[in-house]
């Protein structure tokens, strides 16, 4: 975490962030909205995925007649870059539970042409209203305590401009998934850390968006470098997260023609699995 960030006085809270203001969109019609892809949610020159999963999640929360995502499934088609950007959503169904929409995210090239980047189709509901029955074998995974984990700032100084996620991320990782980093991959394509926002704002069922897919990619730990696209990605929101920070675990079993899958579990600090996601990735071989 950054000193500044780790140091304020004052935390950031759910709809007064950096986090809140760089996923806003501005309604200009009924199912269109205009926003500003922020800089500081790249990698690279790209944008995130988990961010521009928050970024539609915003808008089609505000289309549909539900307030939280109980799924949403995006299928990334060209790079998003920072800058202006328009959201045109279109409601599919709506039911007394849940409701049902599609929303694409479009830019402009250079000859100012409108260019598809992403497109989601999602279905909403109220989480508040779920029953509290819950039946699991699922367990939380074991991370060792913070302070016995590394982030960003542990490491060496980082390429101007590489990441500047990471600035906004409390992102600290565990030991025994961090080979990749000291030039001794496990092969095991395993990442965990425990995650939050830098500015101290707890989880809401937005941010799960974002943290599904905000870990260094496990192809790092099969050895591979280099950037990792995703292609599809589809989140689960199973609950309301508790405040304090939480715990993610992404595994890849299988590594094929050029492709990975990413199977992610987000855990809160009460313990409970709140968020799950796959996703469909692109990897650089040879």
């Amino acid at each position: 975490m950054p000193e500044a960030a780790s140091a304020a006085a004052v935390r950031a809270t759910i709809g007064d962030s950096e986090f809140d203001r760089d996923t806003a969109v501005t309604r200009r019609a009924p199912g269109v909205y205009d926003l500003d892809l922020s800089a500081g949610w790249t990698i690279i020159n790209a944008v995130n995925g988990g961010y521009l999963l928050a970024v539609l999640g915003r808008a089609l929360g505000d289309a549909l007649p539900h307030p939280d995502p109980f799924t949403i499934s995006a299928h990334y088609l060209t790079a998003s870059q920072p800058g202006p950007a328009v959201v045109r959503t279109e409601t599919v169904r709506t039911g007394r539970t849940l409701s049902t929409g599609q929303a694409s995210l479009f830019q402009y090239d250079d000859e100012g042409n409108e260019v598809e980047r992403i497109r989601v189709l999602a279905s909403y509901g109220d989480l508040d209203a779920l029953p509290d029955d819950v039946r699991t074998s699922a367990k939380p995974p074991a991370i060792p305590p913070m302070d016995q984990c590394f982030g960003p700032e542990d490491g060496p100084a980082p390429v101007e401009g590489s990441s500047a996620i990471t600035d906004r991320l409390m992102l600290k990782l565990d030991p025994a998934t961090l080979g990749w980093a000291l030039g001794q991959p496990s092969g095991r394509g395993e990442m965990r850390a425990w995650f939050g926002l830098a500015d101290g704002r707890d989880a809401d069922p937005l941010s799960l968006l974002l943290a599904v897919d905000a870990l260094p990619p496990t192809a790092f730990e099969l050895g591979l470098k280099g950037w990792v696209p995703t292609v599809e990605l589809t989140a689960h929101v199973r609950c309301r997260p508790a405040p304090g920070p939480l715990r993610v675990s992404i595994t890849t079993r299988n590594l094929a023609g050029g492709f990975l899958e990413e199977d992610a579990e987000v855990w809160d600090s009460a313990d409970r699995l709140v968020a799950q996601s796959r996703q469909l990735a692109r990897v650089r071989l040879g």
